[in-house]
């Protein structure tokens, strides 16, 4: 069995996020997680709050609390949101940790033994109205390229062009709105990224199963305007990893800090090593160095395209560039936006449901499988209540939730909460042929990380149930052929627990909730349909589940829509 290193975009920490954040890195992670244990692979899932720079402390300072303290509280609430929505981390670490200030203070010293770093006296915005220098991402105006009105000072969402912040059109501070701002000099470092150009060129080629989406990204940072451009890893800020050589002070860079985007990515070869030392894992370095056993580790990273351009060039060329045994990335699965009725997600702007909302409605698995199902793979992809509620309806609810119920309590009335004694007949055998078939369908999608794909052949599995079931018609043939009936009962309660098994990777809690029912912990994953339909013999006794999946109404998803127009204060 392969060993397989998966980490998921680390989250910021200013705030709860909303479902595009959810579905555009963290669930599709879990979903190829999970799917990799149950087929007995050895499996270290990495995730953590990305806690420093400008977001966070704007944040704490709106909730009126020190910086650490609103850091550590909102990093509770992430943790615990994520533990609502069923994420398997296997460590849940935090950029602020001692651990990551250590390994990024220690990449900064070896990229400048390397000559990879060079000090830069260069000229940024003051904001006057503030009294402070602006980060780029605190200052926004129209993007000189496509004419994106909320352009960012580091990039635009829009086009994504790397943008510095003086390049805007009518810039302004996204903090007081002041137009008041003032270039100013002051020194910062620079990693000399133009100078690896054709090292992270070569290595991003040789990538050639990576998904169009992420190399077409990356090679348009390298080959747009100059190319891959150095790019400043310092800020003049408070809050963050203090910029340090090693373990020596560096002269010069008194009171300022590295910035969130260097010291980010450092955090999931971190938080490996938070695992360890919280007492959760042991033997980190055998997932992240390959000269301590992570040459055979399969790394994968999950991620939407915004987040592209960083895990593609600017961490590779720091883990290249310290000529250092790390582990680099093998795949990077990455995604388009999920919009919102009609409009974006946006956490700084409060648009869309949050993630805490949508448990409060409904449990978790109504939203796995929704959003798994319309992941934005090949393009944007949009949620709707209308789009929601139909999904659920149709597929958990219709499907899957009512095969379960028509077999188990037909089999109660009929046989009784025992599994009835019967045989299987050509009927049987030829859904058995189909299952196999699809199942090795299903699993070739999930290990290409095709997630719509997967959910789709999912549903047509759950659906061959139902159609054998109607096809069957066990309620008909009880009354010519009492045995006959018991078969395909049999069949049909072994099929129950099959479903539970191959859909844990999606709707973790129902699986649950069916394999309890079935009175069985057996969840080897099916690598014989035949036999997995064999598992509960005649005599095993079940239990008649409560409703696995309720219908949403139309009243309800009304008042829903009303609720959740777009903007949360």
């Amino acid at each position: 069995m392969a060993r397989h290193l998966i980490t998921s975009a680390i989250p910021y920490i200013n705030g709860i996020k909303h479902l595009g954040n959810l579905v555009g890195s963290q669930l599709p992670a879990d979903l190829y997680a999970r799917y990799l244990r149950a087929r007995g692979h050895e499996v270290l899932f990495l995730c953590a709050t990305d806690e420093h720079g400008t977001p966070a402390e704007l944040a704490a300072a709106k909730a009126g609390k020190p910086v650490a303290e609103y850091c550590a509280e909102m990093h509770a609430v992430q943790a615990e949101i994520a533990k609502g929505f069923r994420l398997s981390f296997d460590h849940f670490g935090r950029s602020s940790s001692e651990q990551n200030r250590v390994l990024t203070q220690h990449f900064a010293g070896v990229l400048a033994d390397n000559d990879l770093i060079r000090e830069v006296v260069e000229t940024q915005i003051y904001s006057k109205a503030d009294g402070r220098f602006l980060p780029d991402r605190y200052i926004e105006g129209t993007c000189p390229n496509c004419g994106f009105e909320s352009a960012r000072g580091d990039q635009c969402d829009n086009c994504t062009k790397q943008l510095d912040p003086t390049d805007l059109i009518e810039p302004y501070s996204t903090i007081s709105g002041s137009k008041d701002l003032e270039e100013r000099q002051t020194k910062h470092l620079y990693l000399r990224q133009s100078e690896m150009r054709e090292q992270l060129e070569a290595w991003i080629d040789s990538k050639s199963d990576w998904p169009i989406l992420t190399t077409s990204i990356a090679k348009k940072w390298l080959t747009d305007g100059d190319g891959l451009q150095d790019r400043g890893i310092t800020r003049d800020l408070d809050w963050g990893v203090p910029v340090k050589r090693g373990r020596e002070d560096w002269p010069g860079m008194e009171g300022k800090v590295f910035y969130v985007w260097f010291d980010a990515p450092i955090e999931y070869i971190a938080s490996a090593q938070e695992w360890v030392d919280a007492g959760e894992g042991r033997d980190w370095e055998r997932w992240w160095r390959t000269d301590k056993g992570a040459e055979d580790v399969v790394y994968t990273q999950f991620m939407g395209k915004d987040n592209v351009p960083f895990h593609t060039l600017s961490f590779p060329a720091t883990i290249l560039g310290s000529k250092e045994p790390w582990k680099l990335v093998d795949y990077i699965k990455s995604f388009n936006y999920l919009n919102y009725e009609g409009g974006q997600f946006s956490t700084s702007r409060g648009r869309g449901v949050f993630q805490d909302q949508a448990l409060e409605i409904l449990p978790a698995d109504y939203w796995r499988w929704w959003l798994l199902s319309n992941v934005p793979e090949t393009s944007d992809s949009e949620f709707t209540w209308e789009n929601f509620q139909a999904g659920v309806n149709k597929d958990l609810a219709d499907v899957l939730g009512n095969f379960v119920s028509r077999v188990t309590k037909f089999c109660r009335s009929k046989f009784g909460e025992e599994v009835p004694d019967g045989t299987y007949g050509p009927q049987e055998a030829a859904l058995i042929e189909d299952l196999t078939t699809r199942l090795h369908a299903y699993e070739a999608h999930l290990e290409a990380m095709e997630v719509r794909k997967s959910a789709q052949e999912l549903r047509a599995i759950w659906v061959a149930g139902n159609e054998y079931l109607q096809e069957a018609a066990p309620w008909s043939t009880f009354k010519e052929d009492p045995a006959r009936a018991a078969g395909q009962i049999r069949l049909a309660l072994n099929l129950i627990r099959f479903y539970a098994v191959i859909s844990q990777p999606f709707i973790p809690d129902a699986a649950a909730q069916l394999m309890a029912a079935m009175h069985t912990d057996d969840d080897s994953w099916p690598e014989d349909v035949a036999a997995a339909l064999e598992a509960l013999p005649s005599g095993h006794a079940f239990t008649v589940p409560d409703v696995s999946f309720r219908k949403i109404g139309d009243d309800e998803r009304a008042e829903w829509q009303e609720r959740f127009a777009g903007t949360r204060a």
